[in-house]
């Protein structure tokens, strides 16, 4: 509920802080004093719209600050706040965060809500007035909505199988003309290339190849060829352990050297030229430049693609008989939703002609009488759209809800609604509710107003003393001069001080000893 208001520089508001308590709490006035200037302030921090004009004249800015309890208990308070300057873009905060204004009614939405000659009225909202059906007709949604999450989720599922039918056949025709070009290829090895590369520069050269072989096996076998020097330099150091470590380097290059002379000698007797394997290589690199060319950016992104593909096309072989799985179940999904939904739209379709009809009885209660209220419902799934229709007086077209009242009318309607369909948000707020209303009518008014008040908290802008007698709280709102300006205060009224208020708004004249004995008579009617 909402515990506090603080408003500075709004219109004829300099700074004001308001306290609310839990049932009903009327704020009486003069007209003109500003108490509508208190529900502006709260639709303000509610995501209403703004105007640089709203701003007291002098001030850079205009300031609201709510403090809400959701819970009623004074713990996880909510403090919603709202600036508006006379030059510039609005700010709004939310528990000291700053908050897009654009956000602030989604926000809000739950904490309070204004009934009056305002746009923000909720229940003119198309799921509003569909919650109000189904609070009083108990509709059940929940088999809906699982239903509804499990078609979801088997549209995923299917989804991630990669398409319908034909796209995954599609689909696994590339995958297998992909990966029978990567088998044909016979891949063994990431590092065939360079070892291609460089047989192909040896094929294309042999020639002087062979011609460096054989100087090189020359060199080795010259007179004091190396072998024989190295031969004699390990003789020289036997039988002297202090060289052994050195000998043995000195043998083991020994016969590296001579492994090395015999190589080269093969290659200069028996390297000869072969143009058809010089064409074999060519063509085997450039088959694997093509397969890098379409599948990775060397040999070992090759054979990954490759594996990753026969992976991919594994599990589209089982992905038929598991798309037809959850086709299969998605239609009986579609089958059991259309008929939870039916039963949602019968529900509703029952309810609704009740549910206008009390309604209406509870506008003749509230100066109404000769209202009609429809409850539309939808002819398909599950009956939406749900719209409220009324017919303020006798003889006028039933129209949508925003369409076919005054603000005060439309006050009266969102009354009588909550009282048929208790709901919505803990804190109600409503503005020239008593309009046009008098006698027998008021004291109705104010008693429905008392009853929504058992279990929501409510503030109503009154004129009327029968209304504002049945409040468990009276806040009297007064204009005044101070130092050549207009300054807005409110002030709680309690004793005595609410009879003479009281007294005010039955005769305007609150020393009337008459008009101070029927406002206790009313203070006394209403405990």
């Amino acid at each position: 509920m909402l515990t506090e208001l603080r408003v500075r520089d709004l219109g004829v508001i300099e700074d004001l802080t308001l306290e609310f308590g839990p049932g009903m709490t009327a704020l009486t006035g003069e007209t003109g004093a500003g108490k509508t200037l208190v529900v502006e302030a709260l639709q303000l921090v509610l995501g209403g719209r703004a105007s640089p004009s709203m701003v007291r004249a002098g001030a850079t800015e205009a300031v609201v600050e709510a403090r809400f309890a959701p819970g009623g208990n004074g713990e996880e308070e909510i403090v919603v706040a709202r600036a508006v300057p006379a030059e510039g873009r609005a700010r709004a905060w939310v528990n000291g965060r700053m908050t897009p204004v654009s956000a602030l009614a989604d926000i809000t939405a739950e904490l309070a809500e204004i009934h009056g000659q305002h746009d923000h009225e909720s229940l003119v909202k198309p799921a509003a007035q569909r919650a109000a059906l189904d609070a009083y007709a108990g509709t059940d949604l929940g088999p809906v909505e699982r239903l509804r999450t499990t078609r979801r989720e088997l549209g995923l599922a299917l989804e991630e199988l990669g398409g319908n039918t034909q796209a995954r056949a599609r689909e696994a025709d590339m995958l297998r003309y992909q990966i029978e070009e990567i088998d044909r290829a016979g891949l063994t090895s990431p590092e065939e290339e360079d070892e291609l590369r460089g047989e192909e520069t040896r094929l294309a050269d042999a020639s002087a190849y062979r011609e460096a072989a054989s100087a090189a096996v020359t060199l080795l076998q010259a007179d004091e060829a190396v072998l024989d020097s190295l031969g004699q330099a390990v003789s020289r150091l036997s039988g002297r352990d202090g060289f052994d470590a050195l000998r043995e380097r000195l043998a083991t290059a020994a016969v590296d050297l001579s492994d090395v002379a015999r190589s080269l000698s093969d290659v200069a007797e028996n390297w000869e030229d072969d143009p058809a394997r010089l064409v074999a290589v060519q063509e085997r690199r450039r088959l694997l430049a093509d397969l890098r060319r379409k599948y990775g950016e060397d040999l070992a992104a090759v054979m990954a693609f490759g594996q990753r593909a026969a992976a991919r096309l594994d599990d589209l072989g089982h992905a038929e008989s598991r798309a037809e799985k959850l086709q299969a179940e998605r239609e009986d999904v579609e089958a059991a939703l259309v008929q939870a939904e039916e039963e949602v739209r019968l529900v509703r379709a029952r309810a609704a002609s009740e549910f206008g009809a009390r309604v209406g009885e509870r506008l003749a209660d509230l100066a109404m009488g000769g209202a009609r209220v429809e409850v539309r419902v939808g002819a398909d799934g599950t009956g939406d759209p749900v719209e409220l229709a009324l017919g303020a007086n006798v003889g006028e077209a039933v129209l949508p809800l925003a369409k076919a009242a005054s603000g005060g009318e439309l006050a009266r309607a969102m009354l009588a609604i909550r009282l048929v369909a208790m709901g919505g948000p803990q804190t109600m707020v409503f503005d020239e509710v008593d309009a046009g209303v008098g006698g027998a009518a008021a004291l109705s008014l104010g008693t429905a107003l008392g009853e929504v008040a058992r279990s929501r908290q409510v503030l109503v802008v009154t004129h009327l003393a029968q209304v504002a007698a049945q409040a468990d709280h009276h806040v009297s709102v007064h204009k005044q001069e101070a130092a050549g300006r207009t300054v807005t205060s409110a002030v709680p009224v309690t004793g005595e001080d609410r009879v003479v208020e009281l007294s005010r708004m039955l005769s305007g004249h609150p020393d009337s000893d008459a008009a101070r004995a029927h406002a206790r008579e009313l203070l006394g009617a209403s405990t």
